[in-house]
């Protein structure tokens, strides 16, 4: 038997990739983006200055942020074959998986898909932010057998992408919501999705083989998934009291509650959640309803005091997405949306600076004569 080497279950703790983009310091409580704090920006920055950040590695001056904006608008059509393609999906297909679909099959219309230059992923990149939203919205639209909501080059990149969802025009403020939690939703360093990007973009696929890889990694409920199964949580619960027994009960059976803990906050806050807290009660303040906040923010103490955990970013995301009118089953696709630029811009670093990832494992099992 050959000798064991130290093993990480999940990988906890191993480094896998040196990166300029982002990373967690958990130390300072920051989630430092090119060198910025990611919750600095989000009070004053929008979801554009993060783009060009993420893909021209500094902030943008406030032409540059136009330009961004143009170029996206320019690449919001969708060709009218991937929407074909998207009706001929079941009634009971997950979103997720259509967009996985929809994004897949993007693929095919790209004439330089084998490139792989820095200037070709690039463009690829714009391209795909600016379609990402429209097969977000308009594949669960179409799954669900209704009419696809064309996107409105007027509005601004943000308010288009919440008017596609709801086929209502939100107003400046639910448009600023909106687009700060794209912008907390946007890098997080290295979760499961890009990771899994990364490993596929080591073999030197393409972006949208990379993404529609990081679609599915990002469907489940221990990663992108959560901010579903907290919603059902607080529309099952009803009222204060009710979740706090809802979440007592589920410690007792032992069960995961979703919105709570963090792989690499573990005892601490994730910032972004507070950003989302604050998100919350403004919105709830100007709807004259705090019900929800009210919920949530008994469930965040009872949790610490019963568990000494904390709410990570789905736990407030969404219930920001239910009052901002968003249907439960698009919020993971969201989050998907806006981490899209996050994602390019470690595919474009892992081409520019290649090796193939090829682990080894620890072998457990028997040798057979």
């Amino acid at each position: 038997m050959a000798a064991e080497k130290e093993f990480f279950p999940g990988l906890e703790g191993v480094v896998a990739a040196e990166t300029k983009i982002s990373f967690l310091d958990t130390k300072q409580g920051e989630i430092v983006v090119q060198g910025y704090d990611l919750i600095e920006l989000s009070k004053t920055r929008t979801y554009l200055d993060i783009v060009h950040l993420l893909l021209e590695e500094a902030l943008p001056s406030a032409q540059e942020r136009s330009e961004v904006e143009d170029r996206l608008k320019r690449e919001y059509d969708i060709p009218a074959e991937v929407f074909h393609l998207l009706k001929l999906l079941p009634e009971n297909t997950h979103p997720m998986d259509g967009l996985r679909t929809g994004l897949s099959a993007l693929s095919g219309y790209d004439p330089q898909l084998e490139n792989c230059s820095l200037v070709a992923n690039k463009n690829r990149a714009y391209s795909l932010l600016g379609k990402v939203p429209n097969i977000v919205a308009n594949s669960y639209r179409i799954i669900q057998k209704q009419e696809a909501i064309s996107p409105r080059s007027e509005l601004s990149y943000s308010a288009n992408f919440l008017y596609m969802i709801t086929g209502k025009q939100p107003t400046e403020f639910e448009e600023k919501i909106f687009d700060r939690s794209l912008v907390l939703y946007s890098e997080h360093e290295m979760p499961n999705s890009t990771f899994t990007a990364r490993v596929i973009a080591s073999t030197l696929s393409d972006l949208y083989g990379a993404l529609t890889g990081a679609v599915a990694s990002l469907k489940g409920n221990l990663h992108g998934g959560a901010n579903e199964a907290v919603m059902h949580m607080l529309l099952e619960a009803g009222s204060v009291v009710s979740f706090e027994e809802l979440l007592k009960a589920k410690i007792e059976k032992k069960e995961r509650i979703m919105g709570f803990g963090h792989r690499v906050y573990m005892k601490k806050v994730d910032p972004r959640a507070l950003m989302m807290k604050e998100a919350l009660k403004q919105l709830c303040d100007t709807k004259g309803d705090d019900s929800l906040y009210q919920m949530c923010e008994a469930g965040e103490k009872f949790m610490e005091k019963e568990k000494g955990i904390y709410p990570n970013l789905d736990y407030y995301a969404a219930p920001v997405y239910w009052m901002l009118g968003i249907p439960i089953p698009l919020y993971t696709p969201i989050f998907f949306s806006a981490r899209t630029v996050g994602l390019c811009a470690h595919v474009i670093e892992q081409h520019s600076h290649n090796r193939l990832f090829r682990p080894r494992v620890n072998y457990i099992g028997e040798r057979r004569a």
